[in-house]
């Protein structure tokens, strides 16, 4: 290539570059302008030598090309002396098989020198694509590095995200949690570093500041319940999709058929903390659901739709404030405030800075601005509002009147204001269209997509939950999936069949449960008020005030009930190994512990306790099936009884995702004593656990949460060899039984004891 088409002041700095990429030429005038504004005559040079090796080195024209447009800006920011640091980390790159890796490395540097910003950060930086690096590009035998790193290149296109939602630190724990739970799993390693798989996502939001919505789901429930008397679900939504961020994407709140919809995570900003910025985005859209009626859009244009949405915005925030007065401030601080001649009409459209200017008015009657057309329908907007509550429709009067009398030819212009337009706490408003027409411009609140199946055939979504890492002392974020369906039904009489076997035990369990029963009534004295009168001190108060004494006014009595307040939920281990037979003996273990389980059943029937009843099994952590069997509403019948005929085992025990799935349904009950029995015959396993403690670690750290739930636990052991490892996930909390044919007997006695 010659440098015909090279500026003569330039073609000495083209022949340095010494490259052949014709690329190179297109835009060599405008990289060498960039850095001879911001480099020294050394650092020209050294610009220019870096870019000459980035060109050489086989990898194509692409990291040249990058760096020539790159480096300048980046050297503004951390400094030109950054430059050694940055090639020896290429070179380190270039010398191991993650060549491909170079462009995106190289891509990578310029938004991490924006969010970084000092030298520091970005040597902190090419420390950890190093550490990166050397843990996971593969060898054979440990002696010669071979296999390129397959999360490396994958990560670097991350980075912009990363860095500017993480601190350097998360970013480095991020890293470290992907490497090492799937250092030796390529395929598992990609998606994590493209934040594709669930734990990623989740230790990414772990290590985001702010407030997050997982966090106070339940109060944002009790706070929409007790404030709007409203029980919609409340959801939360990610700005990940698939691994892909769009960092200029507006989170703005929806709410739609299913529920109300907020993100996942909320910044303090303007002085408003996270919390208050969830709590006034959901008074809004409650407010909305309280007072706004859906209105036919097809007649409406774009512009006039979005001014509808601006006015009747304002009017639910009205009344919102007229009902809460304390949110004033908040509102008027998380509402943009534009300036009026923000805006060139003659060179951008003015649609969406007059309609915040107008939306920021009606809220604020110390708005200041001096629009004529502002002014006169603020008046009228608050005119409105004085006369009663108003409706959708008036707000759909007065903004088509607004769009008419302030419509603008530069409306048209494709170069449209944005700044200070966007109001974060208000949602997309989706809700007040009906399209008698069905388009492709706008997605419908009031047409939902029909399913095709019934739930119970589609299934429910997985639950996702922890699990205990002992070896780094940490949790694996949303790292188990857990199904819950309803145990498929087989044939009730076998049930009825095993409670006739064992009549003579239950005759016994009779007498014992007569002692357990509570008795029906306790009287209370002394009480003002009661259900009745007691003799006893009404006739001494009526002979006190005979006698000129001040007589006592507790003479009524009331009752209440002495029984047992106890919520139980037992928990089965259907894993594969309970088809084996005890030894000496035809029956398997499935069957002895439907027996027990038949016979406990029947004894919480007879005494009233709340019992619940599911089984577990589990194929890898991606699949932990949790079969309900009894639920606490549900009486002991022939369906409870259909559904324990009809367990089947199979996989394996992944036991502590079961607890902690169990302990959401326990944690609902309002009863003062909550156990959790799990009936087991074998130490916690999976095929996908190749650490045999990974799994009983886990299940003691569930047993652990469970304890500081208020939650007691107690295992029903069923395996001979059970002393070697049961104690190190209950403590004492739990029974061996050796001799398996005694447990129909032995279960039912137990849980007596545990709940006298």
């Amino acid at each position: 290539m010659t440098s015909a088409d090279i500026p003569e002041a330039l073609a000495a700095y083209w022949t340095q570059l010494d490259t052949g990429f014709a690329d190179a030429k297109t835009g060599f005038a405008a990289c060498m302008s960039s850095a001879l504004a911001c480099l020294t005559p050394d650092g020209v040079s050294a610009y220019l030598a870096a870019a000459r090796f980035l060109g050489k080195m086989g990898r194509g024209a692409e990291p040249m090309l990058a760096f020539l447009q790159d480096w300048p800006g980046i050297a503004r920011v951390v400094g030109e002396d950054a430059l050694p640091d940055v090639m020896a980390c290429a070179q380190t790159i270039n010398r191991s098989p993650n060549g491909k890796a170079i462009a995106p490395f190289i891509a990578s540097l310029a938004p991490i020198a924006t969010s970084l910003r000092d030298r520091s950060g970005l040597a902190q930086y090419l420390a950890l694509v190093g550490d990166f690096l050397q843990r996971t590009t593969g060898s054979i035998h440990g002696i010669h590095t071979t296999f390129a790193s397959p999360g490396l290149p994958e990560f670097f296109r991350q980075t912009p995200l990363l860095y500017n939602e993480l601190s350097q630190e998360g970013v480095s724990r991020w890293v470290d949690y992907g490497i090492r739970n799937y250092g030796t799993h390529p395929e598992r390693q990609r998606e994590y570093f493209n934040l594709l798989t669930p734990d990623s996502r989740a230790v990414f939001q772990r290590e985001r500041p702010g407030t997050r919505f997982a966090e106070h789901e339940r109060a944002f429930a009790g706070t929409l319940q007790a404030l709007w008397r409203d029980e919609c679900p409340i959801y939360a939504f990610s700005t990940l999709n698939n691994g892909e961020h769009d960092a200029l994407a507006p989170l703005q709140p929806y709410y739609d058929g299913n529920g109300l919809h907020l993100p996942d995570l909320y910044r303090d900003r303007t002085g408003i903390g996270g919390m208050d910025r969830y709590r006034i985005a959901l008074a809004h859209m409650a407010a909305h659901r309280r007072w706004s009626r859906a209105i036919i859009a097809d007649n409406f244009s774009p512009a006039q739709r979005y001014a509808i949405e601006t006015f009747e915005d304002a009017r639910v925030d009205c009344l919102t404030i007229q009902t809460y007065p304390g949110l004033r401030p908040l509102l008027l601080a998380l509402h943009p405030k534009p300036r009026e001649n923000a805006c060139d009409e003659k060179q951008q459209s003015a649609v969406r800075h007059r309609l915040a200017l107008l939306s920021r008015a009606l809220l604020d009657p110390n708005h200041g601005y001096r629009n004529a057309d502002i002014l006169d329908f603020a008046a009228q907007f608050r005119a409105a509002l004085a006369q009663g509550v108003s409706g959708t429709r008036d707000m759909a009067d007065l903004a088509i009147r607004f769009v008419a009398k302030t419509r603008r030819q530069s409306d048209q212009l494709p170069n449209v204001h944005f700044d200070d337009t966007h109001i974060d706490y208000r949602d997309d408003n989706r809700h007040l269209w009906i399209f008698i027409e069905e388009g492709d411009e706008e997605t419908a609140f009031d047409h939902q997509p029909q399913p095709t199946q019934t739930a119970e055939a589609a299934g429910l979504p997985p639950r996702l939950y922890p699990e205990w890492d002992y070896a780094s002392q940490s949790y694996r974020p949303d790292w188990v999936s857990v199904y819950e369906s309803l145990q498929p039904a087989g044939n009730a009489s076998y049930i009825d069949h095993l409670l006739e076997k064992h009549a003579t035990l239950a005759k016994r369990l009779q007498r014992l449960l007569e002692q357990l029963k509570p008795q029906n009534k306790t009287r209370i004295r002394y009480q003002e008020d009661g259900s009745e009168l007691d003799l006893d001190i009404a006739l001494r108060a009526l002979v006190d005030y005979r006698s000129g004494n001040t007589p006592d006014p507790r003479i009524n009595m009331s009752h209440e009930s002495d029984s047992r307040d106890i919520a139980v939920l037992l928990l089965l281990d259907l894993s594969a190994s309970l088809n084996e037979k005890s030894a000496g003996h035809e029956r398997s273990l499935l069957a002895l512990s439907q027996e027990a389980v038949s016979l406990l059943g029947w004894a919480t029937d007879r005494l009233g306790d709340a019992l619940a009843i599911a089984g577990f099994q589990s194929n890898t952590r991606h699949e932990v099936h949790y079969r309900h069997i009894k639920g606490y509403s549900e009486n002991w019948d022939d369906n409870v009884k259909s559904r324990l005929a009809g367990l089947e085992a199979g996989y394996s025990t992944r036991m502590g995702a079961a607890m902690r799935h169990a302990a959401h349904y326990l944690d609902n009950r309002k009863e003062d004593k909550k156990l959790m029995l799990i009936l087991t015959d074998g130490e916690p396993a999976d095929i996908d656990a190749h650490d045999p403690k990974m799994l009983i670690a886990d299940a003691h750290k569930a047993v652990q949460e469970l304890e500081l739930r208020g939650i007691y636990s107690y295992c029903i052991n069923l395996d001979a060899r059970a002393d070697n490892y049961v104690g190190d996930i209950f403590g004492s909390h739990y029974m061996v039984i050796d001799n398996v044919e005694r447990l129909p007997e032995r279960l039912p006695l137990l849980f007596m004891a545990l709940t006298r």
